[in-house]
């Protein structure tokens, strides 16, 4: 199994926190997916022989700002050149003010069987903060919208840590998202990145972070409202029902080959890894002209033992000793075990075949990361 991420470099406004790769300027979006479906079937032959495709993800920028004819332009070019599983989960990221009725029910005919609507946050003050394009109340809306037009798989995005909101806060969020008793739950603590608003922001002195106690009770409480509300915690900021986790990050973090498309987009596959160049106007002319668009990198043992810890350490499937000791040797298994045992025991629920992250220990991922990685 494999699966195929198809970047939409596209966003009606720039919210405040985003570094990902996008632009304010709609008017390339037919050339954009002309481009795409010409790197799909460039592309074809990235990924294994004769892999089948259980998971296709539109993200972005925004990628509900597609029509149902541009989708379907894409999905239909995806099933021209690979095999698709019978059970292919379609994804499609989306701002809730895109989501009314007629556009759900065409979104549905298209094939795309699951959402992951972009609310962050049920605070229409904190949602101008961010400079997000639509209010709480659309927020809601779209999701009871789209589970009564028939989509029973719709994840949501919340963002914690925000400044000057306490616990009470991050409480009644948690209440509201549970209350409408979505499949799935992804949660980002804020991070202030390089080239954003919030950057600037920050460096003028506008923003006052939020205390790493009280991201880190946020975090708590969110792990603590959710499990009671019969959520899997099964990644360090993603909660899913049962059978309704991510298919398309969950193969990122078993090692799973993916094909990215799209400007910035990365693939993978298990020998490589290559991205795509970050800049919509180069992405059209190179690919239209046939030249090159894409970095390639051949991925060394220690770059492949790297990428197992990053990914791997954020689950609930852990760290597998059987799979570091086959794959990178006993010794690099002898040396992680040293370390969690010498430094971080408490912060890890091991048994005779893994290293599991416990709660406290979900709050130390990045720097326990670091240590183990060569």
């Amino acid at each position: 199994m494999s699966g195929i991420y198809i970047h939409i470099p596209f966003c009606k406004k720039a919210c405040h926190y985003c570094d990902f790769h996008f632009s304010t300027n709609t008017r390339y979006i037919d050339r954009m997916i002309n481009a795409i479906c010409k790197e799909i079937e460039l592309k074809k032959n990235y990924l294994p022989d004769n892999t089948l495709i259980n998971t296709i993800y539109f993200g972005g920028g925004t990628p509900s700002l597609l029509s149902d004819v541009q989708l379907n332009t894409i999905l239909l070019t995806i099933m021209q050149h690979f095999n698709l599983s019978a059970d292919t989960e379609v994804t499609l990221e989306a701002n809730p003010d895109d989501l009314n009725l007629d556009k759900l029910i065409k979104l549905k005919n298209t094939g795309i069987n699951r959402l992951s609507i972009g609310i962050q946050s049920f605070d229409n003050e904190v949602l101008q903060w961010m400079n997000r394009s639509h209010t709480a109340e659309q927020s809601v809306n779209s999701v009871k919208t789209a589970q009564q037009v028939g989509f029973d798989n719709i994840s949501i995005d919340l963002i914690y840590s925000i400044p000057a909101k306490d616990i009470n806060y991050w409480t009644k969020t948690l209440d509201t998202a549970i209350q409408l008793n979505v499949s799935h739950i992804s949660a980002y603590c804020l991070t202030i990145e390089e080239n954003t608003t919030f950057y600037h922001d920050l460096k003028k002195g506008k923003i006052t972070p939020v205390p790493d106690e009280l991201a880190a009770e946020q975090f708590i409480k969110l792990h603590e409202m959710l499990s009671n509300a019969h959520y899997i915690h099964y990644e360090v900021s993603n909660f899913g029902r049962e059978n309704y986790f991510s298919k398309h990050n969950t193969s990122y973090w078993k090692d799973i080959p993916y094909l990215g498309i799209g400007p910035s987009a990365h693939s993978y596959n298990k020998h490589n890894r290559s991205v795509n160049i970050a800049h919509n106007l180069q992405y059209l002319k190179q690919i239209e002209n046939n030249e090159n668009f894409t970095k390639t990198e051949i991925l060394n043992p220690i770059a492949k033992h790297n990428d197992y810890i990053l990914t791997r350490l954020r689950t609930i499937w852990g760290l597998n000793k059987n799979d570091i000791a086959y794959n990178f040797g006993l010794e690099k298994l002898t040396r992680i075990e040293n370390i969690i045992n010498s430094k971080y025991k408490e912060y890890f629920e091991s048994t005779k075949d893994k290293f599991v992250l416990n709660l406290q220990g979900m709050l130390f991922t990045d720097k326990i990361t670091l240590d183990l990685m060569l």
